[in-house]
């Protein structure tokens, strides 16, 4: 018998959320309840496991813990400090006991004889953490990392994962999550202008315009707040941002952990409020019903919980909501236990409106890891197991699908209630990943051309020959780098590039924007390389 089995309980799939069952020789240890129903873990009249773990405190990862803790109350349940302080905002409407134990930051501790866990920041989220179980027998040691959400780059309140803190721990099991598949995302920080840039626009275009922000009660409304007081475009700006008292409560505690938030913000901090002001601009005041907007531009950022005639019905202005591109209303209304399953926010808000309609756009604003840095974080980790959760799964797939993860590691999909017993190799050979070599050219500029020279060693590479197989070269702007491929046969023979079906030589396409209103592309940034069905070629004088 292994003595690793993992149990799926709810691998994320949707709103479903995420509690996975870890069993480590006799040591049973539950990775977070994110269970709506916690039935499947209260069916023995024992505690389904030894030890439980909550990754953060968001909805999809915490739900079931309060349940779990009143039906088993000697059941230790650990988590970050952090999180433990914000775990209570996932049941706002009960006095909920303290029942979460919160652990140090990378310190193994002793759990019982032969079982140790370690903690790590995981980003996404203030307090977020991921895990390293490691259990000792005399034959060998045992070790099982288990991320949750994470993210490696920095948002407004949460540092980015430490990889290099990470880098060769090699562990034999890894669950990670694959929220977004292979799908690449612009840097978080792009993702933040391009979105301030966006509403700036729009206000200055039509100043009584509302915009409402749709938001959990931890996380994205916080972000989207500290974003809207920091960010140069509204630095001064005659701007009323109303917040939900929901959200407000996860403001509140924000300002109660500021230690666990990164230095900047503390520094912030220590001169101004981190939420309210009312001084200077932008104006943040808590939404009460019925608020006198006035014409001056508003934002308002609200739990899709709170029914919206409480403060539009009376404002005559035309209404936009901004939903976020990985969002489940569902799943954030479901933190207020008084609203109906079907209840329909967005119609709600139509219809409370006076004109009865309301414009609708989504917007990126990552906070998982994408395509790359999952497989970035999983080539530095070296585990030999990878179990892939939190995600659709068709993106899921994708990721196991990788060849570059194939050739290295044993991926496996889980799937609810599916019991996966691991076998691990005494000694498991993975190739070394291939070394990356710099190249330093030369760039000349004349009057006509710009001339890039590189020597002689790139031939070497095997990649070259495809790089080089037509001699032409499409480049293009990624950030401030400067992103040149090669242009295959194929490529060129379709079409002349001029013709070719790519937002670059689309008539629709102005400064790297949409402006087909047919198309579902329209009014976001678009890559070069973009396309939609609606794609229509330049005239001869706009090419």
């Amino acid at each position: 018998m292994s003595e690793l089995i993992c149990t799926p309980y709810a691998v994320g799939h949707g709103s479903e959320g995420v509690c996975f069952g870890l069993q480590m020789g006799p040591h049973r240890i539950l990775l977070d309840c994110g269970l709506a129903d916690i039935a499947p873990l209260t069916s023995a009249d024992a505690p389904p496991a030894d030890f439980v773990f909550c990754s953060h405190a968001h909805t999809d990862h915490a739900r079931g813990l309060l349940a779990l803790h009143q039906a088993f109350p000697s059941l230790p349940i650990y988590s970050s400090q952090a999180t433990a302080e914000l775990l209570p905002l996932n049941w706002p409407q009960a006095d909920v006991p303290s029942f979460c134990a919160g652990l140090p930051w990378r310190v193994p501790i002793a759990l019982t004889q032969g079982l140790t866990v370690e903690l790590w920041p995981a980003g996404h989220l203030p307090g977020a953490a991921c895990l390293l179980l490691a259990y000792v027998t005399p034959a060998r040691t045992y070790r099982v990392f288990y991320t949750g959400d994470c993210f490696l780059s920095a948002s407004r309140l949460a540092e980015g994962l430490p990889l290099e803190a990470l880098r060769g721990l090699s562990p034999d099991v890894l669950i990670v999550e694959g929220t977004y598949g292979t799908l690449r995302q612009l840097h978080r920080r792009q993702q933040e202008n391009q979105l301030a840039e966006r509403l700036r626009q729009m206000i200055d275009r039509e100043p009584t315009r509302r915009i409402v922000f749709p938001a959990p009660i931890i996380g994205l409304g916080q972000e989207l707040l500290l974003l809207l007081r920091s960010h140069h475009h509204f630095t001064g700006y005659p701007l009323n941002v109303w917040v939900d008292p929901i959200i407000g409560l996860g403001c509140d505690a924000y300002g109660d952990l500021l230690e666990s938030l990164p230095r900047n913000v503390q520094n912030f901090a220590q001169h101004q409020s981190l939420f309210w002001d009312e001084r200077v601009f932008p104006h943040v005041k808590r939404l009460l019903p019925q608020p006198a907007i006035a014409a001056a531009p508003a934002v308002f950022i609200v739990h899709p919980a709170t029914p919206p005639a409480q403060y539009c019905s009376a404002d005559s202005g035309e209404w936009t909501v901004f939903i976020p591109e990985l969002s489940d209303l569902t799943l954030w209304q479901s933190q207020l236990d008084h609203r109906p399953p079907q209840y329909n926010w967005l119609d709600a808000l139509k219809n409370s409106t006076h004109s009865g309609t309301v414009q609708l756009e989504t917007y990126p604003l990552s906070s998982h890891c994408d395509g790359l840095s999952t497989a970035q974080f999983i080539h530095n980790l070296r585990p030999q197991h990878v179990l892939f959760m939190h995600g659709a799964p068709d993106r899921l797939a994708d990721l196991a699908n990788l060849e570059e993860l194939q050739a290295r590691y044993q991926i496996r999909l889980p799937l609810p209630g599916q019991a996966i017993e691991i076998m691990l190799e005494s000694q498991f050979w993975q190739p070394a990943p291939p070394p990356e070599t710099l190249y330093e050219g030369e760039v000349s500029v004349d009057q006509e051309a710009i001339t890039l020279a590189l020597p002689l060693e790139v031939t070497q590479d095997p990649r070259w020959h495809q790089f080089a197989d037509t001699g032409v070269v499409e480049v293009r702007w990624q950030g401030d780098k400067l992103v040149m491929r090669g242009l295959s046969q194929a490529e060129m023979l379709t079409a002349p590039p001029k013709q070719r079906q790519a937002c670059a030589y689309c008539r629709y396409q102005k400064q790297q924007r949409c402006r087909n209103a047919d198309s579902p592309l329209f009014g976001r940034q678009v890559p070069p390389s973009g396309y939609c069905s609606k794609f229509e070629p330049q005239a001869a004088d706009e090419a």
